[in-house]
C-alpha cells in the first residue's frame, strides 16, 4: 500500500512539474510527466494516460495564437507528416515488448540531453528546414506513438529555426493538435485508452492547468538558463533509471 502511494505521490509530481514547465516555456509538459509516469506504470500506460490533456491543452494553445503561423506551407506540411508518424508510432506502442519501449524512451531522453548540452546554439536556416520539414514531422511523429515524446525531434528543430515565440508556440501546437487525432482514435482502437487511464487523463490535466500559472510566474523571476539546467538535470535522472527498468 505504502509503495502504491508512493508510486501515485510520484507520478502527481511528475505530472506537476509537467504542468509547471509547460507554463513557463509553453511547452515540454510530456517530456517531464510521460518519462515519470513510466516509471510508475508502463510506457503504454503513461502514453495514454498524457494523450488527452497533451490534446487538450495544445488546442488551447493552437486556438490562442491562431494568428501567428508562419506564411506558406511549413506548418501545414510539419502537422500532416506528424499526423502519419503518430499512427505508425502508435503500431510501435502495441507491438514492441514493454522493456524494449523502457529502453527506447531512455535512449530518446538522454539524446534530447545530449543535444541540448553539446549543441545549445545550434542553428538551422529556413530554407533547409522547409524542405525537411516533412521528413522531420514524420519522424517526431513516430516518436510521439510509441514512446509519448515527440519533443527531442519536434521542438529542437523548431528551436533551431529561431522563430519567434508567437510562431514556434503557434507551430509546434498545431503540429501536437495533429498527432494527436491520429493518436487518439488508434490508441481507443487497440484497447490502450481504457475508461480509467481517461480518468487519471482528466485527472493529469486538472493538475497541468493549475501548475501552470505557477510556471509562468517562475519564468518571470527564474533565468531561463537556470531552469533549462535543473530540468535537464531532472530529465537525465529519469532517462537513467527508464534504462535501468529497462535492462534489469
Amino acid at each position: 500500500m505504502l509503495i502504491e502511494q508512493a508510486g501515485l505521490a510520484l507520478a502527481i509530481l511528475g505530472i506537476a512539474i509537467g504542468g509547471v514547465l509547460k507554463g513557463a516555456t509553453g511547452m515540454g509538459g510530456p517530456i517531464i510527466a510521460v518519462p515519470v509516469l513510466a516509471v510508475v506504470f508502463d510506457v503504454q500506460t503513461a502514453v495514454a494516460i498524457y494523450a488527452l490533456p497533451n490534446f487538450v491543452t495544445n488546442l488551447w494553445q493552437a486556438w490562442a495564437y491562431r494568428t501567428e503561423h508562419l506564411p506558406g506551407s511549413f506548418g501545414l506540411v510539419f502537422a500532416a507528416a506528424g499526423l502519419v508518424g503518430a499512427g505508425l508510432g502508435t503500431l510501435m506502442l502495441v507491438g514492441l515488448p514493454p522493456n524494449a519501449l523502457l529502453i527506447l524512451i531512455g535512449v530518446v531522453v538522454l539524446g534530447y540531453v545530449a543535444l541540448r548540452l553539446l549543441h545549445p546554439g545550434w542553428s538551422l536556416d529556413h530554407g533547409t528546414a522547409r524542405r525537411i520539414a516533412g521528413p522531420a514531422g514524420l519522424s517526431a511523429g513516430i516518436l510521439q506513438g510509441a514512446v509519448g515524446l515527440s519533443a527531442p525531434l519536434s521542438v529542437t528543430f523548431l528551436n533551431a529555426m529561431r522563430l519567434e515565440r508567437g510562431a514556434f508556440i503557434a507551430t509546434i501546437s498545431g503540429f501536437f493538435v495533429a498527432m494527436s487525432l491520429s493518436q487518439l482514435p488508434m490508441l481507443t482502437a487497440f484497447g490502450l485508452m481504457t475508461g480509467e487511464r481517461v480518468l487519471y487523463g482528466f485527472g493529469a490535466l486538472i493538475i497541468i492547468l493549475l501548475c501552470m500559472p505557477v510556471g509562468a510566474a517562475l519564468a518571470k523571476r527564474i533565468s531561463r538558463e537556470t531552469f533549462d539546467r535543473v530540468v535537464l538535470a531532472i530529465l537525465a535522472v529519469i532517462a537513467l533509471r527508464l534504462l535501468w527498468s529497462g535492462l534489469g
